[in-house]
């Protein structure tokens, strides 16, 4: 059913938005209709997220003008957004821990009796607020006793505490499973029914088309392309953001013919818990498997005592037959392992190290690049080259320094590093975070490269639908535990969720 087309709640007339030479919006026009679910959707810097951080206050436009309900307005600050009726739940939840969840959602709205909160009344009012948009909450819990899913209804409940008619999500389903997607998704139905009004930045074409009544697509800074929902679909949708045509992939069945990575009982404890409990998973040569778990179920930890970065408690590595067990990163890397980390900036690289030095690490001792002790930088400076054109890395020179660089273009000098050190096992965490449609394509061909000459890939991703569209076997992890494993098309995401979330496999 159609939207009442009455005046835009918001428009945005030639934005443009500068950093230095950097033109991130150029002569940008959107506008929101009441009562609309308006999808903005585009690659990696294309420009969606600021021209978003524009509307609410975070980010100065350099020239154009804001309309909000025919007013022009010019805000200095989010508050100054927020008073005029717009919220933004942003990707990486803005909560108080220690708080609880009523604490937080009046949080510098609080209700006071004398000097005081007055909780009696604070709880009630959350309640209520709750129970009107069907929000279901624990006023007295605690956040940090809450999981993703519900931190999200939160940061909702505390914009529309604050009386926002206008709400932005910022690649809201991040974080989230199959299932907590479908109810976001409804959520957003449910408040444009009530007359709340919502942009949704994302990359996730089947979440557009099926909530969004209308789609806008940027490219390069710009909006290439304005569609109505049931005018389009995911094909011209990507299209349009890519400027080409991805072709659909079909990966054949490989026999495995050994195994690379072997681990059995692997044990980590944690202050009060066991962080991995009897962790036991193989990986073979010519088979890419997953792990797909919420964050924070013990796969960060898993990776980084498999690849020497922690100590384990119990438990054995075997890679290529090798016991690798608690020994160094160097001594794993030299036993067959390559490592795309999940924080390319933390375990990755070096920062303020230029694109050569960063990526001749783990190659410091081979002779192409040194020879009696020294370093052949004429040499490391070509090949860095050859990676960054091999790769499409976008970089002004290898002297250049990665802290200057994107985090997506990091992340692709990474992976070419990784990707080329001819390594039979190849751990992947997070390899597409923040790359664009092209380049996760070529990332995800390189694995599927690696696979076919006999190599293994263990692949860990929070997007669940690269998990499942690349792994030939999975393992689900919940709470440090492996609750589940199977084999590519024997299971669809919704089920695959529930194990996410400690269910149990009645497959």
């Amino acid at each position: 059913m159609d939207k009442v087309q009455n005046a835009p709640v918001f428009e945005m007339r030639h934005i443009y938005k500068m950093y230095g030479e950097l033109c991130a919006n150029n002569d940008v026009n959107i506008h929101l209709n009441p009562g609309e679910i308006l999808a903005i959707v585009g690659e990696n810097g294309a420009g969606k997220s600021t021209i978003m951080k524009v509307l609410y206050g975070l980010e100065r436009p350099t020239s154009g003008e804001i309309f909000v309900r025919g007013k022009k307005v010019r805000f200095h600050n989010p508050s100054d957004a927020m008073a005029a009726g717009i919220g933004m739940v942003q990707q990486h939840f803005m909560l108080f821990e220690s708080m609880t969840v009523a604490e937080n959602i009046v949080f510098k709205n609080e209700i006071t009796k004398g000097l005081l909160l007055d909780k009696k009344k604070t709880i009630e009012t959350v309640q209520a607020l709750s129970d009107q948009y069907m929000l279901k909450i624990d006023p007295e819990a605690r956040i940090d006793e809450c999981p993703v899913g519900l931190r999200q209804r939160v940061e909702i409940l505390k914009i529309l505490y604050q009386s926002a008619q206008i709400i932005i999500f910022d690649e809201p389903s991040a974080v989230l499973t199959p299932l907590e997607v479908d109810g976001l998704l409804d959520t957003m139905r449910q408040l444009a029914a009530m007359g709340k009004s919502i942009v949704l930045i994302t990359h996730k074409l089947q979440e557009v088309m099926n909530v969004a009544d209308r789609v806008y697509v940027m490219r390069d800074g710009k909006v290439v392309a304005e569609r109505k929902k049931d005018a389009t679909d995911e094909e011209e949708l990507a299209y349009l953001m890519v400027g080409r045509h991805i072709p659909a992939r079909h990966i054949p069945p490989k026999e495995v013919t050994r195994e690379l990575l072997e681990l059995s009982g692997v044990t980590l404890k944690g202050e009060n818990k066991l962080l991995l409990d009897s962790v036991s998973l193989h990986v073979g040569a010519g088979e890419i498997v997953g792990i797909a778990g919420v964050s924070g179920n013990g796969q960060s930890e898993l990776i980084q005592c498999v690849t020497g970065l922690r100590h384990c408690d119990g438990g054995t590595v075997l890679l290529q037959g090798k016991d690798v067990t608690n020994k160094s990163v160097r001594e794993i890397r030299d036993a067959g392992l390559s490592h795309i980390s999940e924080d390319r900036f933390v375990w990755g690289s070096a920062i303020d190290a230029s694109l050569a030095e960063n990526t001749l690490m783990g190659k410091e001792d081979e002779a192409v690049f040194s020879k009696k002790g020294f370093v052949d930088w004429n040499h490391v400076r070509q090949y860095c080259a050859d990676l960054i054109r091999k790769f499409d890395v976008k970089a002004s020179s290898p002297a250049q320094k990665l802290h200057e660089m994107s985090g997506g273009n990091a992340q692709k000098l990474i992976v070419a590093r990784e990707m080329s050190m001819d390594a039979p096992l190849l751990i992947s965490c997070e390899p597409t975070r923040g790359i664009d449609i092209g380049a996760m394509e070529f990332i995800h061909d390189q694995m599927l490269k690696k696979r076919a000459e006999g190599g293994g890939v263990l692949l860990v991703s929070s997007e669940l639908s690269e998990i499942m569209r690349l792994s030939d076997r999975i393992y689900v992890i919940f709470e440090g535990r492996i609750n589940g494993e199977f084999r590519r098309g024997e299971m669809d995401d919704k089920s695959l969720g529930l194990l996410m979330l400690g269910g149990a496999n009645h497959a």
